[in-house]
This record gives C-alpha cells, structure tokens and sequence, in this order.
C-alpha cells in the first residue's frame, strides 16, 4: 500500500486476518451441508438481525448513498422509508410459510405448486442478482481502495476476493452471520466517525450545514405529484416496497437466516431489528452526503482536484491536459458524486482512524458478497446440483458442491465488477440491474403465494407476458429515433413494479378466462 501510514495497514490488515480465522473457527463444525446453509437453526434472532442489516448495508450504502446525497438530494432515503411496510407484508406471511415448509431453498416449493420451469426460472433470476450485486459492491469497494492505495481496482478486487472467498467457504452461514455481527457493529461506527469529522471540518458546524442544504434543496425526498417519469417521492417508495418485499420475502440470502433462527419467532424479531437499525443509520449516510457537498462548496480548490480526476478516469489514455481540463469545467455535482467520500477520507481523516475507516469500508463489502456467495452456492447446490445432476447426494458431496460453488460465484462476481469500472453512479447501476433481474422474481411467488387457483399454465402465461414487459421496459431506450413513441416511458425505478404487476395479474387473468 503506497499512501497509508503503517498503523493505518496494520488495522487493515489485522481485521482481513480477523475475518479468516473466524471463518478457521467454524469450519471445525462444517461437517454437513445442513452445517453450511443453516448452522443447525442455532443462531439467536438478535445476531441475525444484525446480520440482515449488515447485508443491506452494503459498501453500495456507504459510499452510493452519500454520492447521491452530494449529487442531488435525499429522495433515495425514500427506498429505507418503504421498509417497514415490507417488513409487515414478510413478517405475516413469508417467514411463518418458510418456516413451516423447512426448505432451505426459497425456491423448491415453486416446483411443487406450478412445475420445474417455475423453480429454475427463478433460481436463473436469483443468481444472476447476486452476480450483479456481488460485481456491483466489488467496484465500489475498488473505488475507495484505489483512491487510498494506488493499486488498481482490478488488484484490490482480486486479494480482498480471496480474503472473502476463504473465511466463506470454510466458515459457512454460521461464519458469514457472526462476521456480519462484527461488521454491522464496525461500519456503524465509521459512519459516526466520518460524520464528526466532516462537520468538525465545517466552519459554521451542522448551522452552515442545514443553511447550504437548505438553499440548495438538498434535504428534498422529490416531488408529491404523481409523476413517474422522473424518480418522484412516489416512484423510489414503489421501487423500495417492491425490492424490499422481494429481499425480505425470497431472496435466499434472508431466507437461509429464516432457517438459522431458533424459532419462527425469532426469525420475525430479525427482521425488525434489521428494519429499526438500518432506517436511521441510512439516514445517517444521507447527512455524511450533504455534510461533505457543504464542505466541498466551501474548498473549491479540493472540489477542483476531484473534477481533474473524474474527468481524467472518463477520458482515459486518450486524453491531454487541456482536454481534461475542459471537460471538468462542464461536469455536474452528479458526474463525481461517488468520488468524494473516498477523497475525504485520503486528505482528512487522521492516521488510525482512516484505518478503522477502510476496514468499516471493507466490512460494508465482505458481509454482502460473503453473504450472497453463500446464498447462491446453497441455490446452486439445492436446485441445479440435486435437481438435475445428482438427487441422491450424499452429505460429503453436497459439501463438496457447496464449496465449489461458492468460489466460483466469487470469481464470477469479481469479473462483473471488472465489468463495471468507469460507471458513474454506484447506487444507479445497482438498482438499475436489481429492478430488470428481481422483477420477474416476485410476481410469480405472489402468484403462487395468493392466488390459490392459478395452475402451471396461468402461471406460464404470466411469466411469459411479463419478461416480455420487463424487456421492453429495460431494452426500449436502444429503439431508433423514429420509434421514440415504442420506448418506455417511466422512470426506470419503475421496472420491478410495473414487472411484478404484469405476471401477477397476466396469471390471475389467465386463470379467469380458463374457467369461463
């Protein structure tokens, strides 16, 4: 590392070190498949709590949010306000439904009620989330690195990969939840820390803060009206229930903690603790935003070098001092949003604590990949691998399949966020691709979940209809100019919800029809 003080890379280095031997700890009891996926339902609803929140407090939080913040307002706080209504919805009828079917998989019993297709649809859906998740928080964590170590992104995904990718595989979900524990805890506390000090770094303290907010309707959550074009108040509450629902409802990463839980009782406390934490927390990342937009209005020199540098990334090798210079000069707040954080942190954040701040940068990162790696390889295991390639699997195989998979989905991830570097805004990529993958997840469980008549061929006619909807809404923007009347006209938030809608009610009309 070529910027950091030694004691800020030894606590770095020391907290990698940490992660991998909890994970040596908890492989001693890995001695079955049911070990790795469900711990044994041992885990207290206290610790998986914080281990939801800790997932959804991703390094896309803790560095997309502020970016936001800083490069327009606070309507994305809307999407952490929508949670507690999904958390209902989840707490009445998801997590008693898992619970009493003891699949491990959130996604056999999609078999069972409308036929094969159904379960390796969705497991194709779930997977290629994660995958998109995973590269998603590998470039956001490259990001911030980069900008402390000079290393390449490319670098710096590869060796904190691997770091991940050991403690996952021998640790299993029992290792990945009390890391999470660990780590919830840790970026909880950067996030306090970096807020002190950007404001200590303001002259006026949180007065000039609130008035620079103010004045530039920086505390805004977007428009009332009902407009959903433009991401209004509105359209980020519908994309949040949606996305919400469908992380707390069938994303196999809560689930599998569903089944890690001692009761059905504890599983619906996590929840809720998750819930109760992360909403003010995030609104925490919120104030760090438009702390920081204040103290870089009022240093247009430092705002100056962040520019340079943007501007430099974007044009590439190609590229000339005036050139560079040029293009600064025409960029908006939002075109830099997500470089800020991590140039704070280089120049004002003292020896020690920039240390700690990496490692709570890291922890944002390892709990979600660690995580969704362990998810996706108990997919994987459960519905591909004892599916189609072996039903009888033993205890030793199934394990065997497990870590395998786990690996490759690390790799695989690592390349998506290779795949990603140069994008602009971290939380736009995210909730662009969750939006176009998850939507063709959720209206096809609410389908099966409500409506208790629909069979195989309404669910089929639905699904079919909506990918097709789903494709449109995420292909159209590629239509030619004189087809401008064909494209989708909503907000792209707007997917996941017009998406479920349309397998929902194009399999509840199906089903109308059949039995006139």
């Amino acid at each position: 590392m070529t910027n950091l003080p030694i004691l800020d890379i030894a606590i770095i280095i020391a907290y990698l070190i940490a992660m991998v031997l909890v994970g040596v700890y908890f492989s001693r009891r890995n001695t079955s498949a049911d070990e790795f996926t469900r711990a044994a339902g041992r885990i207290p609803g206290w610790a998986i709590g914080i281990s939801i929140y800790a997932t959804f407090l991703s390094s896309n939080t803790f560095l997309g949010v502020p970016g936001k913040a800083f490069g327009g307002n606070w309507n994305a706080f809307v999407f952490s306000l929508s949670m507690p209504l999904a958390a209902w919805f989840a707490t009445k009828y998801f997590v008693p439904f898992y619970r009493s079917t003891e699949e491990v998989s959130a996604y056999t019993n999609l078999e069972k009620r409308f036929g094969t297709w159904a379960r390796t649809y969705v497991v194709i859906c779930f997977l290629s989330t994660q995958l998109a998740r995973i590269g998603s928080i590998f470039f956001g964590i490259s990001l911030t690195l980069q900008a402390l170590t000079g290393y390449s992104m490319v670098t710096i995904m590869v060796v904190t990969g691997i770091c991940i990718v050991i403690y996952t595989v021998m640790g299993g979900i029992e290792a990945v939840i009390w890391t999470e524990v660990v780590q919830g805890v840790l970026k909880t506390l950067g996030a306090v820390i970096i807020i002190y000090l950007v404001v200590n770094e303001v002259p006026g303290g949180f007065s000039d803060i609130l008035r620079v907010g103010s004045a530039e309707n920086k505390f805004s959550l977007g428009t009332v009206d009902f407009d959903f074009v433009q991401s209004s108040f509105w359209v980020v509450l519908l994309y949040g229930f949606f996305i919400n629902l469908n992380n707390f409802g069938m994303d196999q990463n809560y689930v599998q903690r569903y089944h890690a839980a001692t009761s059905a009782t504890e599983a619906n406390k996590s929840v809720w603790l998750c819930v109760w934490i992360y909403v003010p927390v995030s609104l925490l990342f919120f104030t760090i935003g438009t702390c920081l937009y204040t103290y870089y209005m009022q240093h247009p020199e430092l705002l100056q070098s962040i520019k340079l540098q943007a501007a430099s990334e974007q044009l590439g090798l190609a590229k000339n001092r005036a050139e560079v210079a040029q293009l600064a000069a025409t960029m908006k707040p939002s075109d830099y949003a997500d470089k800020v954080m991590p140039h704070f942190m280089v120049h004002m954040i003292p020896t020690g604590l920039l240390g700690l701040i990496v490692s709570a940068i890291l922890s944002a990162a390892m709990s979600t990949i660690s995580s969704g790696m362990n998810a996706s390889a108990t997919v994987f295991t459960e519905d591909i691998y004892k599916r189609y390639f072996n039903p009888t699997s033993t205890e030793k195989n199934s394990l065997k399949t497990l870590y395998i998979a786990t690996v490759v989905v690390g790799l695989i991830g690592m390349l998506c966020g290779i795949a990603m570097i140069g994008v602009k805004s971290l939380l736009d990529v995210w909730w662009t691709l969750s939006g176009i993958f998850a939507g063709g997840m959720l209206g096809l469980f609410l389908l099966g979940l409500i409506s208790k008549k629909a069979t195989n061929k309404d669910a089929l006619v639905g699904t079919i209809l909506g990918v097709l909807v789903i494709l449109w809404m995420s292909f159209s923007y590629l239509l030619p100019v004189q087809y401008d009347y064909l494209r989708y006209p909503l907000h792209a938030n707007m997917i996941i919800v017009v998406g479920t809608l349309s397998i929902f009610l194009a399999g509840n009309i199906s089903q109308k029809l059949r039995r006139q």
